[in-house]
């Protein structure tokens, strides 16, 4: 580079550094809090609204959110020493088991779900498939149908528990091993929203999925019986009778998972970084008006409003969200 042009680009740096002093330091200040949230994979599409929503509302907080398999996620949280400030998670039981009392003390359901069984108009027998023949369609040659980890993400054990309870009301003794049999194990994923681009791809005729993932993704699915599909809390006693085998939380043990209904829990943790920032976001998704719109939409239908077990937990919740939720068991 010759003087003449070295002398011209030293005045021009000198200038923009001097147009940045003029602006000042708050034209280029971001966000004044981070939220970190890690949450179930079904939830990926109504948080991905409800965080731009709360954003534009509060430029000052930035919303992180890490999504997988519920159960991964929380372990994240109890195994591997991750930051977080919330959990959301498909079951809420994973919350009572991996993270209460060490790591959160509130367990918030907020939201419910029922199971289906996805495809597209491109599946294997598409035209043919109904309530009433599915588990025929899925044990025919070259069918491909999955589902997702049983020890990773709770649709994943929901799936196996749809598929013992089907062989009990449709008394079909032994469905249940045929079922398995006919499954292909590379047809078992980490979480069930992966499955969604293996079906749309024509990788895969049929998988397993939260009734919200396939209406937020354009699915064609069967709708099943109350009685097997674990939507209906009403059905409760009858979902008992499904048990999944799956590990536990600490390596070398296992954990038994038994029936019953979908319910979404959120917990605030107890190390939370931005503590005040996470309950200004909680009182938003827990909004009737606000998070809990959304997720209704969506095919998600949420607790109006949304449960706490006990008057002890509704109390040592923060002020505003005690006015969110209700006491029920």
């Amino acid at each position: 580079m010759n003087i003449a042009n070295r002398f011209k680009k030293s005045w021009l740096v000198r200038l923009i550094f001097i147009g940045f002093l003029l602006m000042g330091a708050d034209a280029f200040a971001g966000p004044d809090a981070q939220v970190i949230i890690f949450h179930a994979g079904s939830l990926t599409v109504p948080f991905e609204k409800i965080e731009n929503t709360f954003e534009v509302n509060h430029p000052d907080i930035d919303i992180l959110r890490e999504a997988g398999g519920s159960t991964k996620m929380a372990r994240l949280i109890s195994e591997v020493g991750k930051t977080a400030d919330i959990m959301a998670s498909a079951d809420f039981e994973v919350i009572n088991k991996t993270l209460i009392p060490d790591y959160a003390t509130l367990n918030i359901r907020f939201a419910t779900n029922q199971l289906v069984l996805a495809y597209t108009p491109n599946s294997r027998y598409a035209d043919q498939v109904n309530a009433d023949n599915w588990y025929d369609i899925l044990m025919r040659d070259k069918v491909e149908w999955g589902h997702s980890d049983p020890n990773l993400d709770p649709c994943g054990y929901r799936s196996l528990m749809v598929m013992q309870l089907a062989e009990k009301y449709y008394s079909q003794p032994g469905l249940y091993q045929k079922l398995i049999e006919s499954r292909q194990t590379k047809n078992i994923r980490p979480k069930s929203v992966e499955l969604v681009s293996l079906l749309k791809t024509g990788n895969m005729d049929y998988a397993w999925e939260y009734l919200s993932v396939a209406v937020q993704h354009n699915l064609k699915y069967v709708e099943l019986s109350d009685h097997i599909n674990l939507g209906n809390y009403q059905f409760d006693e009858f979902y008992k009778l499904a048990e999944v085998k799956v590990t536990g939380d600490k390596p070398g043990t296992w954990t038994t998972r038994t029936g019953k209904s979908c319910t979404y829990g959120v917990t605030l943790l107890k190390d939370a970084p931005n503590r005040e920032a996470a309950i200004t976001f909680l009182d938003y998704l827990l909004d009737p008006d606000g998070g809990l719109k959304t997720l209704k939409e969506m095919g998600q239908p949420p607790f109006i409003p949304p449960r706490v077990p006990s008057e002890e937990m509704k109390n040592a919740l923060p002020e505003c969200l005690q006015n969110r939720v209700t006491v029920k068991e």
